[in-house]
């Protein structure tokens, strides 16, 4: 499977059909998840989701447009195709899971559960296309849970903060940590990115994914688990998952692993 233009080709034109799909599905289900959290009088959760489809929608859309450029590379035997090709499948991953969650919660279908799965057929594909190492895909599958968790974490301050106005210390918390959360998702898609790419930064870059993650996640959860629902909260598997990867970056025996995948050809 190793350099197989053939298949990637095949995969490279699933994507930009997965895009297409995508387009379609998250501009249908945009205004009626509103129209339904706005009947159930959840109207924070429809200003949050107001804004984080539209964020999805524009990055997902974007992968579609990667993966021609990829097609190209693979119909011309370019060696960056598998790597473009993966980039475009972790994005498409995030955009086809998280809508699945608000839908869920308002007893709606969850048709982008099929961009999700597409997504990670291609993803997984664009490995196995560009010889990656077995505990290079494990080490960057877990690291995209806590991609797509941290992304999570950036969400819920949105609706937070539109319903904080009487708790001005926590509704400035929830402004000032949102987009930490979303720099740190994307911090760690970088830290994905420079590890397929062998790039000698990616554990400087893993660290700083792994402490974004941290600092977001740690406030709003330990408050939201002990003073709002009393139980586990939905805020901390970022930061747990953060502060295990960030460990795990520091052994050196992680570090002898990165180098030997960067000097692998």
């Amino acid at each position: 499977m190793k350099n197989n233009s053939k298949l990637g080709a095949i995969l490279a034109i699933v994507g930009i059909l997965t895009g297409l799909l995508f387009f379609y599905l998250i501009a249908s289900q945009y205004n009626l998840l509103i129209a339904t959290l706005t009947a159930a009088g959840r109207a924070d959760e429809a200003t949050s989701v107001t804004i984080t489809y539209a964020v999805l929608g524009w990055i997902g859309i974007t992968a579609g447009a990667i993966w021609a450029a990829v097609l190209y590379g693979f119909l011309n035997k370019e060696k960056w195709a598998w790597f473009w090709g993966a980039v475009a499948a972790t994005i498409q991953l995030l955009v086809g899971f998280f809508p699945m969650i608000p839908a869920m919660d308002s007893h709606l279908p969850t048709p982008t559960i099929a961009v999700f799965l597409l997504a990670a057929i291609l993803w997984f594909g664009m490995l196995f296309i560009g010889g990656v190492d077995k505990k290079i895909i494990t080490l960057t599958f877990i690291a995209g849970l806590a991609y797509v968790l941290t992304f999570m974490d950036g969400v819920a301050p949105i609706a937070k903060y539109t319903s904080s106005h009487d708790d001005p210390f926590w509704n400035g918390m929830y402004a000032m940590s949102q987009q930490v959360s979303w720099w740190g998702a994307a911090a760690w898609a970088i830290f994905i990115f420079a590890v397929f790419g062998k790039k000698s930064w990616a554990i400087p870059m893993g660290i700083f994914a792994g402490t974004m993650s941290m600092l977001a996640g740690y406030p709003l959860g330990m408050h939201n688990a002990l003073f709002e629902v009393h139980r586990f909260s939905m805020f901390l598997p970022a930061p747990l998952m953060g502060t295990g990867l960030l460990i795990y970056l520091l052994l050196p025996s992680t570090r002898r692993m990165l180098e030997a995948w960067n000097t692998e050809k």
